[in-house]
């Protein structure tokens, strides 16, 4: 169940995990309040070692520091001497304050950012486009038909919008490949408000972001608060506010993960990318090799049945006290 997938309905295979490169972003615009700037060769090293570690696609967005984290994924691809169609990047198109007719204006960019690397999955990042879901859909299909990316995705939809933009696609004879939604433990809204539901029935991946909720799950700032203090003010301020209401599920997760020899956060992803079958996927980020290479052992793992109904039960509690309920 961890080893290669397919991308909802399409031919293409992606690991059980991905990487996230919102840290790409060069500590500019939002990302600044949320990551600190990351030198060169530390993001070098970042994806050499997810690659090393059989980690096979990367999520990007034009939003990551105005396309900054689109070249320096592409620059550093190129460092690990990969070339296109050995892997798989994702990217997303901006829709804030802009029309569908911005999806094909602005995709050069993409291309340009991502080069040598073609754009395999071509995602909405926002329902908030001033065009209608048909005409963004309209746009995304004539990419694909042009050969430009190889699918279609969207991300932070409701089961609402995923469904429009699933059946939409449908009339061009492409399928809806993904919804990338913030998923974890801590956070299971997409369990109770249909977003699973309709991803398992319709055969659409779910992409999990922040699926360690920021490193929460980690438990390491449970162990040492004083962590905080380094940390950029707007990732600092969220993670204070959900260190209390989280530390029995961290504790639990700790007394699991010592008795198998693991860490809690492989503990958390094994479970995120394996509980519902093959319909999620996780793109937990990294700002150090070492977050990769242990991140990426959850590929390798295996919980017995008992401690994945454990982790699932005490999570539920989790999620319940903090009114986000998670059903079966």
């Amino acid at each position: 169940m961890t080893g290669t997938r397919r991308l909802g309905q399409t031919n293409i295979g992606i690991s059980s995990l991905g990487l996230g490169t919102w840290q790409f972003s060069e500590g500019r615009s939002l990302a600044g309040l949320m990551w600190s700037a990351l030198p060169d060769g530390e993001v070098d090293a970042i994806v050499a070692t997810a690659l090393r570690e059989g980690i096979t696609w990367f999520d990007t967005a034009e939003h990551y520091g105005k396309g900054r984290a689109e070249r320096a994924l592409s620059r550093s691809l190129q460092v690990a001497g990969k070339k296109d169609g050995e892997l798989m990047v994702a990217t997303k198109w901006w829709p804030a304050f802009r029309s569908a007719r911005s999806i094909r204006r602005t995709f050069p960019e993409r291309v340009q950012n991502l080069s040598p690397f073609s754009v395999g999955l071509h995602q909405i990042h926002w329902p908030w486009s001033l065009s209608s879901l048909s005409l963004q859909m309209k746009e995304m299909a004539g990419l694909v038909a042009e050969g430009k990316v190889q699918a279609v995705g969207v991300s932070n939809f409701s089961a609402a919008q995923m469904r429009s933009a699933h059946s939409m696609l449908a009339s061009y004879d492409i399928p809806l490949a993904s919804n990338q939604v913030k998923y974890s433990l801590l956070d299971r809204r997409i369990e109770a408000n249909g977003v699973l539901d309709a991803a398992k029935e319709l055969n659409i991946t779910i992409i999990a972001y922040s699926p360690l909720d920021m490193g929460l799950l980690s438990g390491k700032f449970h162990a040492d608060p004083d962590l905080l203090r380094s940390r950029p003010r707007m990732r600092r301020a969220q993670l204070r506010r959900q260190l209390a209401k989280s530390r029995d599920l961290v504790e639990a997760l700790q007394r699991i993960a010592s008795v198998r020899g693991m860490t809690t956060t492989q503990v958390a992803l094994h479970w995120l990318v394996n509980f519902h079958g093959d319909t999620v996927v996780a793109i937990p980020g990294a700002t150090k090799p070492e977050h990769v290479s242990q991140n990426a052992v959850a590929m390798r793992i295996s919980l017995t049945p008992e401690e994945m109904r454990e982790i699932h039960e005490l999570s539920r509690v989790e999620n319940s006290e903090n009114g986000e309920k998670a059903e079966e």
